[in-house]
């Protein structure tokens, strides 16, 4: 029995110093070595920090952009989605709700044409990117409220617009709308 208890002592040792001093010194040197040394890639203005590239915000105001819903209204402490099904009847009205207060803010669009990424909540709650569509559907929106040339905010969203390989085409809200403060 002592014999055992030796061992199992000694292996507890070995895993305490392995994945509780190792691990962690080696998953820290790596993202120290990563784009934004580990902190996440910081957006400023100014020299002070609005946000962070790959963390979605909340935009509510018609002068700029719009993200993704959220099913945790964007708390990057509690990431997650919303675990209600489409045959859900609480869903279909919080999409249905989405989708009517869309329309409200974006006079001239119809119901089909809205992207579906604008009134659906993403996996993580935090998903900091849309669609070119989602974004080129709020121009008339954006360019009204911020009494600008359409033209102009179409070009600054066509600017935008990152192309990840064999992936799909997506615009950083965030950035999105920090280059349209810096425009005026």
């Amino acid at each position: 029995m002592k014999k055992y208890l030796m061992t199992s002592i000694k292996l507890t040792i070995v895993l305490l110093v392995l994945c509780c001093g190792i691990y962690p010194l080696f998953i820290y040197g790596i993202g120290k070595m990563s784009k934004g040394e580990g902190d996440g890639e910081a957006i400023s203005v100014n020299g002070k920090v609005v946000g962070y590239e790959r963390i979605g915000q909340k935009f509510t105001h018609d002068n700029y952009f719009w993200g993704r819903p959220s099913a945790v209204d964007y708390n990057a402490a509690g990431s997650g989605g919303s675990n209600k099904g489409p045959s859900n009847p609480d869903y279909l009205k919080q999409v249905s709700d989405r989708i009517d207060s869309f329309l409200v803010h974006n006079p001239g669009i119809k119901k089909e044409q809205i992207p579906s990424e604008m009134v659906t909540a993403s996996g993580s709650g935090l998903d900091p990117d849309i669609s070119p569509e989602g974004a080129l559907i709020q121009v008339a929106r954006v360019a009204n409220a911020r009494n600008m040339d359409e033209e102009k905010v179409k070009a600054l969203v066509d600017q935008d617009i990152e192309k990840h390989g064999l992936g799909p085409t997506t615009v950083n809200v965030l950035r999105l709308n920090v280059a349209l403060d810096e425009l005026k």
